[in-house]
């Protein structure tokens, strides 16, 4: 059951039917700092695709998704657009290296094994969703199976029955109607309601946690699944494909043994496979191919890599080959995985690269129409730098600020040595090899260094620790609102120009440290 708090309903995430994008882009602010031309076309896109889904079903086909060519080096939020828009519409979503596939014919991975992972994300997005929806109904059938075996337990408390004494030698008695068992009639079962009340006990008992160490005799299944290997000049994903791997293994029975399992770990166990009873896999299958068909989105990164024609012939791997398979999935084919059949056609396709050497139009010009939006990303300046550190809700910072506050360190970052890490990123990206905001990772590291070897040092008493003294910033007693005393380790402008300043100056050092 959801509990709303109050005074967070702009956390509440919203419909994709009330998204609209202005608010997709408000969305995407809180994670990726600047691009405003990048994040304004797939919002757009997002809501295009939206108004398809209000149209008539012969208008509906017609109408293809507008897919997107995002020119940036790398590091500047390319990936990380399109990582958060389809999180935050809860689609399919697969990134993928165009560098890596090859053309039909050649070793490797085909084109087609795009739609046949996307098609796998969103069964395992789909059964997730379903196992939250049959997660109550679930354990509550495990917990009736665990306290069946419990009491069927011979050394558990047993209910009342009415019994008789025990009578170790036969009596008869010899009479005008025979001769006759004189022993009393064997135990009777206890009714109905002693054995419900004793079912009640072991419940309260098992949901206080007062049996999770009581051991319970349970037949398992062995999860390993055995090994088989086909021989096929088939390529790889053609033969899972097929389907005849999964179906051998059906073929084959997995094994069963009795373990003694401790109750706890005996309902965890029970859980999985009430969740597996109760899960129905076809409609699990047939949500994620329409999902996927609907709202799939597909991220090709280091498209200029197979950017450019060659005009000469030979039994090498073209670019251009490459490209001509990706076409067809692109404009909307119909691939065939083992789920079943599934239609392209409505997939956005987002493309991605950095084009130093090559150019836009140097892809062949069939696969350029197929990207009709073109956005380019701005290199990142100073300030962005500052914002990236400060302003998204899993800055740097506040990453940094986190982990060390587990060690019970308080750590603060002045506005000043903020402005001083944003600078030199700026400027060892300038110097040597431009990569964007992942330089920020680097300072970061570099700053931090002495401080996180010796965090778990610092918040012992100074005659416990019997080290050297480190090189951190001192720490500072500060009393909280509450009238307590905290320290805090405050870095400075200073500490970052000491630990980074002299690495930076000297280019061939910044090479290969930052």
């Amino acid at each position: 059951m959801a509990i709303y708090l109050p005074g967070t309903a702009e956390d509440q995430p919203l419909s994709l039917e009330e998204l609209t994008p202005r608010e997709t882009v408000a969305e995407l602010d809180k994670y990726v700092v600047g691009q405003a031309a990048a994040k304004r076309a797939v919002a757009i896109a997002l809501r295009n695709r939206t108004r398809r889904q209000k149209l008539g079903p012969e208008l509906a086909e017609e109408i293809m998704p507008k897919n997107i060519l995002m020119i940036g080096s790398t590091g500047v939020g390319k990936t990380e657009i399109a990582r958060r828009l389809a999180k935050l519409t809860n689609s399919p979503f697969l990134k993928v290296e165009a560098s890596k596939f090859t053309e039909v014919g050649y070793v490797g991975r085909d084109v087609e094994s795009i739609v046949r992972d996307l098609v796998e994300v969103a069964i395992d997005m789909v059964r997730e969703e379903k196992l939250e929806e049959i997660e109550d109904r679930a354990e509550l059938a495990a917990e009736d199976r665990l306290l069946e075996m419990l009491l069927m337990q011979p050394n558990a408390n047993p209910p009342a029955t009415v019994t008789a004494p025990e009578q170790p030698h036969a009596a008869f008695i010899a009479g005008q109607e025979g001769i006759e068992d004189a022993r009393q009639p064997l135990p009777v079962p206890a009714p109905e309601a002693d054995r419900t009340r004793e079912r009640d006990r072991l419940r309260q008992q098992f949901r206080e946690g007062r049996l999770d160490d009581r051991l319970v005799e349970l037949e398992t299944r062995d999860r390993a699944q055995p090994q088989i290997e086909i021989l096929s000049n088939q390529p790889p994903d053609e033969m899972d494909n097929s389907g005849l791997r999964d179906m051998l293994s059906g073929l084959l029975q997995q094994r069963t043994r009795k373990r003694q399992l401790k109750v706890a770990e005996a309902f965890d166990y029970l859980v999985q496979e009430e969740e597996s009873r109760l899960l129905d896999m076809d409609q699990v299958t047939r949500i994620a191919v329409e999902r996927v068909e609907d709202s799939g989105i597909v991220f090709l990164d280091e498209v200029d890599k197979i950017a450019g024609r060659e005009g000469g012939h030979g039994p090498d791997i073209s670019r251009e080959g490459v490209q001509r398979d990706i076409l067809p999935i692109v404009e909307g084919t119909t691939v065939n995985t083992k789920y079943g059949f599934v239609a392209t056609d409505h997939i956005l396709f987002i493309a991605a690269g950095a084009f130093h050497v090559s150019k836009p139009s140097d892809l062949i010009p069939e696969l350029q129409g197929r990207f009709p939006i073109r956005v380019e990303l701005k290199p990142l300046t100073v300030d962005d730098f500052l914002r990236i550190l400060t302003e998204p809700r899993a800055s740097l910072a506040k990453q940094s600020i986190a982990l060390l506050e587990t060690e019970g360190l308080k750590l603060e970052f002045a506005p000043e040595a903020l402005e001083e890490m944003a600078r030199f990123a700026f400027q060892v990206n300038e110097s040597t090899e431009n990569i964007g905001a992942r330089r920020l990772h680097t300072i970061m590291e570099k700053v931090l260094d002495e401080i996180s070897f010796h965090a778990p040092d610092l918040v012992k008493p100074p005659a416990q620790y019997d080290g050297a003294k480190p090189n951190v910033p001192t720490l500072l007693e500060r009393t909280t609102d509450k009238g307590t005393t905290e320290k805090v380790l405050l870095v400075t402008r200073e500490y970052v120009q000491q630990q980074v300043a002299s690495i930076v100056k000297n280019q061939d050092l910044s090479r290969y440290i930052l």
